[in-house]
């Protein structure tokens, strides 16, 4: 018998002063099984990082087809595409071809920074791909903000995020390894 998704519900106050984007979000995530906390608040935080009301989860580790996050214009084109981890250079080209951006979220340091040296000259030639570290101690930080049921506030401020749940607080300083040309790229 397979094991079933755990739903989480978080309520997302988002602040960007970079963007002027202040809006809250209420959030339905479904843990795949395999799924560890920490990476179920690193889509958080890349949802956070990306905001607006077309931003939408995916069926993310169930599909192969579709990333942890996108954006979809109304005519149904992908507008953002956002993956999570280290995927590998076939799947970047495609999500490169489909998507008008395209943004990875790096969280594990020391094999992302193996993956990071083993691709990043293939990589180089994707003029719409960003590739964003989150910091380990942010990650494990977050890790431990996740509930069944969430209240979370996120502020941005000169490319810094301040995220919280109320009683824990965490600042996480988002590096870039590689930036998106000409896109005004929002981290």
């Amino acid at each position: 018998m397979a094991l079933k998704s755990t739903v989480f519900k978080a309520r997302l106050q988002v602040t960007d002063m970079d963007r002027n984007y202040y809006e809250e979000h209420q959030l339905t995530l479904a843990r795949h099984p395999s799924e560890t906390d920490e990476r179920m608040m690193i889509r958080v935080i890349a949802f956070a990082l990306n905001a607006s009301e077309s931003l939408q989860f995916t069926r993310g580790l169930s599909s192969d087809d579709e990333p942890d996050i996108w954006q979809k214009s109304l005519s149904d084109e992908i507008e953002l595409w956002i993956d999570l981890g280290q995927p590998d250079e076939k799947r970047i080209r495609k999500a490169c071809g489909r998507a008008r951006q395209v943004i990875i979220y790096t969280y594990q340091q020391s094999s992302g920074n193996a993956w990071w040296g083993q691709h990043k000259n293939k990589l180089a030639r994707f003029d719409n791909l960003s590739v964003v570290v989150i910091p380990e101690p942010a990650v494990a930080a977050i890790g431990r903000m996740a509930e069944r049921a969430m209240q979370l506030q996120c502020t941005i401020q000169d490319a810094q995020l301040w995220f919280s749940n109320g009683e824990q607080a965490v600042e996480i300083s988002p590096e870039f390894r590689k930036r998106a040309q000409g896109t005004g790229i929002r981290a």
